[in-house]
């Protein structure tokens, strides 16, 4: 069955929030609406709609100059099964230990590594972004220099790939968590997909709003986007054990000095960066005093 996107941008959160609620009243309705913040400080954000119909495109254009926002985009996408897509075209990860694959390359997994198996889902995270490589690499690293951690917390988890990545080297509970209901079901199935039951607890939260959350932990990891790392900065802070590390990622490279400096000021060092073609990834160390 062919479905339609309409995609527009307009200035300012209200301006998109007022803009999504009405797309949702739109006769035919849209299959689901989705309201973004474009992550180049230019202050637009994209809303956009799925349709399972042709979209009424004068009724979105009325919409449109509602609320100042640039035409709308109508495109017609062809019958994709994407899950099975995206299967043929990812290709196994690793970063130093650790080995991401999905179930048609479990033949791949070579000996000695920490195997993380993760299937193509609608959920952020299966190791092939340079944010969430970045996030393996720089837990892999820390290991590498004696690192250990006994809590940990994996904010944002999308997949769960970097709470389950420490499950995996050490031995005490790992919580992650997710604004987003979807991700918290793939990340509890990924848990279990991968025997890590009762290793990774997977909560929803927006944040550390979970008793499970109120830390301190010896590690954080955050592989969300700037706008919320920078809002979390001094939560992330707060909950960080004295000489506890935090792995940032979700960070274009051109926003990576603009972050760091929220984490320095909240009483951070810069411990290492790294960065993966337009992506940063920070790991801070909260000061011992």
């Amino acid at each position: 069955m062919p479905t339609w996107t309409a995609l527009t941008t307009v200035t300012g959160k209200p301006a998109a929030e007022q803009l999504g609620a009405a797309m949702e009243r739109l006769n035919p309705e849209p299959t689901g609406v989705g309201v973004f913040e474009v992550e180049d400080d230019s202050g637009l954000w994209e809303v956009g709609g799925y349709f399972i119909e042709p979209p009424d495109q004068a009724g979105l254009a009325v919409l449109a100059a509602m609320v100042g926002a640039k035409d709308f985009t109508v495109s017609e996408l062809p019958e994709t099964d994407w899950v099975a897509h995206v299967r043929r075209e990812l290709a196994p990860v690793e970063a130093g230990r650790f080995f991401v694959y999905g179930s048609h390359d479990a033949d791949k997994v070579p000996e000695g590594r920490e195997a993380l198996l993760i299937e193509a889902a609608m959920a952020f995270g299966t190791g092939h972004h340079g944010t969430t490589l970045g996030c393996l690499k720089a837990l892999d690293s820390l290991l590498e220099q004696g690192v250990t951690a006994s809590r940990v917390a994996d904010i944002g988890c999308g997949t769960a790939v970097l709470g389950m990545a420490a499950a995996r080297v050490w031995p005490e509970l790992v919580i992650a968590s997710d604004i987003d209901p979807q991700a918290v079901d793939v990340a509890r199935a990924n848990v279990a997909a991968n025997d890590l039951e009762g290793r990774v607890e997977v909560v929803e939260a927006a944040g550390f709003d979970h008793a499970a959350l109120e830390g301190p932990f010896d590690l954080i990891f955050a592989n969300i986007l700037k706008g919320p790392l920078i809002a979390l900065a001094p939560e992330i802070s707060a909950r960080l054990s004295p000489g506890g590390f935090a792995i940032l990622s979700g960070i274009l490279t051109e926003q990576a000095d603009q972050t760091l400096a929220h984490y320095l000021d909240c009483g951070n060092d810069l411990h290492s960066r790294d960065d993966i073609g337009d992506w940063t990834t920070l790991v801070l160390r909260k000061l011992s005093t």
